[in-house]
């Protein structure tokens, strides 16, 4: 993996505009992602984690601070190519397309020819267990093939970087399971740079080499955590010392900021 798959967060701030002020969102937050790691980012709600992933993006710029990809700053989305490909939180699929146009999206946007696009994302589609469902339409398809289906759309554009913003969040807890084992086979089997969100400890301890916990808003870094567990993980390792270990200290710390972030809001109320 080169060092084009590098992610660095460097005295990131970010705060936008209410009545009366600005409301400060992010307060240097700084870490970073090697090439081939995959890194979860957890958080008391609203902290400013999808904030990060923005600027990330390019659909949004700090207040202070750099955010680069390889060593480079990152460009405003439609500025110019980019080394990241970002899912969000819905699938977003288009309901009037079929599953294999939808997979090619973000290559015709780059000006892919239709035809060549399609060929690429097909090449994929038995290794996201999609294959056969290339002319079917989204509703037709269960919720994890459709965050699969939205992945496909992700990864095929050939980013060295993935961001992935909750992706399993509105998943029941078996199909959520389920994702989560395909997820971790397939990054083993192209090593992406991964940065996601999530509000699942266990889902962090389970797919992650490292956690960075931050803090109730206005966000800083409050704790990183390497996660020492060998892989590849087997769902039966979840309930071993060791991941309880992981997952115990990360609840402390996340409890603690909860707490304070429920403490500033009440005191702001007053």
């Amino acid at each position: 993996m080169s060092e084009t798959a590098r992610v660095a967060l460097s005295g990131l701030s970010k705060g936008f505009p209410v009545r009366g002020g600005i409301r400060p969102v992010l307060d240097n937050v700084s870490f970073t992602v090697e090439p081939g790691e995959f890194v979860s980012v957890i958080g008391p709600s609203g902290c400013g984690k999808s904030t990060a992933f923005a600027m990330l993006a390019g659909l949004d710029q700090p207040d202070a601070g750099t955010v680069t990809i390889g060593g480079e700053p990152v460009r405003p989305a439609g500025s110019g190519p980019s080394n990241c490909a970002y899912m969000p939180q819905k699938d977003l699929l288009f309901p009037w397309r079929s599953v294999l146009d939808n997979t090619t999206l973000g290559l015709e946007v780059q000006g892919v020819p239709r035809k060549q696009a399609r060929d690429k994302a097909r090449e994929l589609f038995s290794v996201f267990g999609l294959g056969g469902f290339e002319d079917a339409r989204p509703s037709q398809l269960s919720g994890g093939m459709r965050q699969r289906a939205a992945m496909l759309r992700t990864v095929v554009q050939d980013r060295p970087v993935l961001l992935l913003d909750e992706p399993f969040g509105a998943l029941d807890s078996l199909t959520r399971t389920e994702m989560q084992t395909w997820l971790q086979d397939v990054w083993q089997r192209y090593r992406w740079t991964v940065l996601m969100i999530t509000h699942d400890i266990r889902e962090a301890v389970y797919l992650s080499d490292r956690v960075v916990v931050l803090s109730a808003r206005p966000a800083t870094v409050r704790r990183e955590v390497t996660v020492g567990l060998p892989r590849p993980r087997e769902l039966s390792m979840m309930t071993s010392p060791e991941f309880a270990d992981v997952e115990h200290e990360l609840l402390g710390v996340l409890h603690e900021e909860s707490r304070r972030a429920l403490v500033e809001q009440e005191s702001g109320r007053r």
